[in-house]
């Protein structure tokens, strides 16, 4: 058996990282930052990611996607959060797209939902619409719906990322028959900015109507998407998380040779050698994990074990990732001149998305409790 990526996925991992490289550089996450969504080149950097077929790397050939999996996908997460790459990636390639496809291709699944799912997978792959997903949380012992409705009928589900770039949303409600799913475009519902400590995430509340024309599952097939979407929630947040802190480890490694102070670069002295090595080496044991749980989907085996152990993994070792960054930087790491503290707001937001630590580690224990009996 090889434990190892092959050499075409290395290769496409290097090709993303190089249009990353290319098109979101620091520059282009500051301007976001500082000027919103619209700023930086925001949409010749998705069109460069749609050119390079990426964003619908789960959905089938015959739908105009790449036919791969999980595999593929987890180092690109990795890359997208070295990068802080602030449009919706992770959301449309690796939650929205492969709940799609999954539907799409559903012996089971009413036509409806079928043709639904595929005009959709369509919109992505062809056009390379960005989309998100809300109206879902992970919990210790499985998710919650977190879709309000107002007196209207209106609902509302808060923290979307990417909600003011998406031309797609796939929302989760509660409905007669239990939970739903629906697709809804971006014409059809409402975006209200919400506050973010990371600005670049461009997080909203996406207010909407159901109806039986958007409605892609329900019952046990919309249970069975949703416990998906946790599971690919949890680890291509974690992949970021580990994207994010290796960048940040590097930069605070860059930071320690050019500083100086007693006349020797900080990064001799041996209690800045230790933080550091500390903050890699937890880094190094959570990429296995990420690993493992992204084969593990790949198989379509049930991935709740896996995915929760992979992301409370990846939020503890960027949030130590972090906290060593802005310590072997000093005050400097806290001024918005620094580029650090994009990173950092992108992994403390990261962190606490689709289960934080202490949440993800009771999903485990459940599972164990549960096996137990």
């Amino acid at each position: 058996m090889r434990f190892a990526f092959t050499e075409q996925q290395l290769e496409l991992r290097a090709a993303f990282h190089d249009v990353l490289a290319r098109e979101c550089t620091e520059g282009d996450v500051r301007a976001v930052a500082e000027l919103g969504a619209g700023a930086g080149r925001g949409a010749p950097r998705w069109r460069a990611l749609a050119g390079l077929g990426v964003l619908g790397l789960a959905a089938p050939e015959a739908l105009g996607g790449l036919g791969l999996s999980d595999l593929e996908l987890v180092g690109l997460c990795e890359e997208a959060g070295w990068s802080a790459l602030p449009e919706p990636f992770a959301e449309t390639a690796g939650l929205v797209v492969p709940s799609l496809a999954a539907v799409a291709d559903s012996p089971t699944s009413a036509p409806e939902a079928r043709h639904l799912a595929a005009s959709s997978l369509r919109l992505i792959t062809g056009s390379g619409a960005a989309s998100s997903v809300g109206g879902v949380a992970p919990t210790p012992d499985g998710w919650s719906l977190t879709t309000t409705v107002g007196t209207g009928g209106e609902h509302e589900t808060s923290h979307v990322v990417g909600a003011g770039r998406a031309a797609l949303f796939l929302l989760a409600c509660h409905g007669e028959e239990g939970p739903e799913l629906h697709t809804v475009g971006a014409p059809a519902s409402q975006v209200v900015a919400t506050p973010s400590l990371d600005t670049t995430r461009d997080l909203g509340a996406v207010i909407w109507v159901p109806s039986a024309s958007t409605r892609l599952a329900s019952g046990e097939a919309a249970t069975a998407l949703l416990e998906g979407l946790c599971d690919r929630g949890a680890l291509y947040t974690g992949a970021a998380l580990a994207g994010v802190a290796d960048r940040l480890i590097t930069m605070t490694a860059a930071y320690a040779v050019n500083r100086q102070q007693f006349g020797r670069p900080i990064g001799s002295f041996q209690a800045v050698k230790h933080q550091l090595a500390d903050a890699r080496t937890r880094l190094e044991f959570t990429r296995p994990a990420l690993y493992r749980a992204a084969w593990t989907l790949s198989q379509g085996a049930p991935g709740r074990h896996d995915t929760a152990m992979a992301k409370s993994l990846a939020s503890d070792a960027a949030d130590l990732a972090a906290k060593v960054a802005l310590q072997v930087h000093g005050a400097i790491g806290y001024t918005w001149e620094c580029d650090l503290q994009l990173w950092l707001k992108r992994a403390w937001s990261l962190s606490s998305s689709w289960g934080d630590a202490p949440t993800q580690r009771a999903r485990v224990l459940e599972l164990a409790l549960a096996a137990r009996d």
